[in-house]
């Protein structure tokens, strides 16, 4: 049985929702390619160790709920996600982004190899 699109963002971005929550920033990092272009609401990094500092940077409590809003297969083995993202805080409001994820097989794995935030107005 193949998954279809959404199953396959579905899957990767939970696990990285677990990990998010967990505040288990080289955990997180592990969804990541090796290549991954990471653009945050900081200054943008490329692999999973700039992933990791990302999110250890990130208080602890920080958590994230999300809507996938749509997919797009590109190839084979790549697919794009479209989600709404809301980060919750224990000491300040929400924060609530939109996010686009290539999502890319590596083997039997599919991973993030692009992950990019703009913030809602």
């Amino acid at each position: 049985m193949t998954n279809t699109d959404a199953e396959i963002v579905r899957s990767v971005m939970e696990q990285w929702r677990s990990a998010v929550d967990a505040h288990e920033p080289e955990r997180v990092a592990s969804y990541f390619t090796d290549d991954a272009i990471f653009q945050g609401l900081h200054p943008y990094g490329v692999g999973p160790a700039a992933v990791a500092a990302y999110y250890d940077s990130q208080p602890i409590g920080m958590t994230a709920a999300y809507d996938i809003r749509e997919t797009r297969r590109l190839a084979d083995d790549l697919v794009l996600g479209y989600l709404s993202v809301a980060f919750a805080f224990t000491d300040r409001p929400m924060v609530t982004v939109n996010l686009s994820v290539i999502v890319r097989r590596v083997g039997e794995r599919w991973l993030i190899s692009h992950y990019q935030v703009s913030r809602l107005a």
